[in-house]
């Protein structure tokens, strides 16, 4: 839940406004068909201050979603990336979570997306943890969702608005049945993603990930794969089934909100000895290191906002 919204601001178009008071045209194009983009982005207390982790990456990946659906964001990288450095010190925090969208005005309504205002903000909240913090060390449990990843090739390496209904819906269907998060198949009925993670399993102490066809190619994905390989881990990316992860040593999600988390059942049957491994183990603990600053080798990932 939000919390001191009454002294939060958010970032509109180059100026802030009251959290209460920022609204969208209830005819916004955006509201109706989708046609926007969006980033999830976090930013860590670190001995020198709050850092945000590889906000010029996804600051890059949210200009080139934008380009694939035809939207010129009237801003350049470097204002948005520092408007999101902004965003967190007008809220006074030295972490948590950012949410820059681009989304298009209400000029027009129906199909045609054309000679529309293309309007961005960005909001900035408290975000301890998106798991209980308890998960990160004894993991959490998953269903194969009846619902497919969606199958647009828009949507495998891009935040989309209008393509994330599918994810919303596995989500949905994990916790009516009382898991915590669902694991979603792509056409080829190989392990695609979870509703809003990417997935990793380990097998005879090596690593392995599903390939980017059908999935998001996820920021946090990227590092940690670039993490394990200089742990000297062998990484693959490969299609995965449903038996390989239910036979997995290890599983473990990775996302901005869910950063690493461990797997440990897969409907209701238990990954392994149901307990954290020991190579998540340590990839969290690297993790931590660079996300706080304490590891000089990455300090190129995170930027300062002061």
């Amino acid at each position: 839940m939000f919390i001191n919204t009454q002294n939060k601001y958010i970032w509109k178009n180059g100026s802030f406004e009251s959290w209460d008071h920022s609204n969208v045209h209830i005819l916004s194009h955006t509201l109706h068909y989708g046609t926007g983009v969006f980033e999830g982005v976090r930013a860590y207390k670190t001995k020198d201050g709050a850092a945000i982790f590889r906000l010029i990456d996804h600051t890059q990946r949210l200009f080139n979603a934008a380009s694939r659906i035809g939207i010129k964001i009237p801003f350049s990288q470097s204002e948005i990336n520092q408007a999101q450095c902004d965003t967190l010190n007008k809220n006074n925090l030295n972490e948590g979570y950012i949410r820059p969208i681009v989304y298009l005005g209400n000029e027009g309504l129906g199909l045609r997306a054309k000679d529309l205002s293309v309007n961005v903000a960005i909001a900035s909240w408290e975000w301890p943890s998106y798991m209980d913090p308890e998960a990160k060390k004894n993991g959490i449990s998953v269903i194969k969702s009846s619902h497919r990843q969606y199958e647009n090739p828009l949507h495998s390496g891009n935040k989309i608005i209008g393509t994330y209904f599918s994810n919303t819906m596995a989500l949905h269907e994990a916790l009516d049945n009382g898991a915590d998060e669902a694991v979603m198949l792509d056409k080829n009925d190989f392990i695609s993603e979870g509703s809003g993670e990417n997935i990793f399993i380990v097998k005879d102490q090596s690593i392995f990930t599903p390939t980017t066809e059908h999935c998001l190619n996820g920021i946090t994905r990227q590092s940690v794969i670039q993490i394990a390989q200089d742990l000297k881990f062998q990484v693959y990316e490969k299609d995965i089934s449903y038996e390989d992860l239910l036979n997995a040593d290890e599983a473990f999600f990775t996302g901005t909100a869910v950063e690493i988390t461990p797997i440990s059942k897969l409907d209701n049957k238990m990954i392994a000895n149901g307990k954290r491994g020991d190579i998540t183990k340590e990839l969290q603990n690297k993790f931590q290191q660079i996300i706080s600053g304490e590891d000089v080798k990455y300090h190129s990932w995170l930027t300062k906002i002061n």
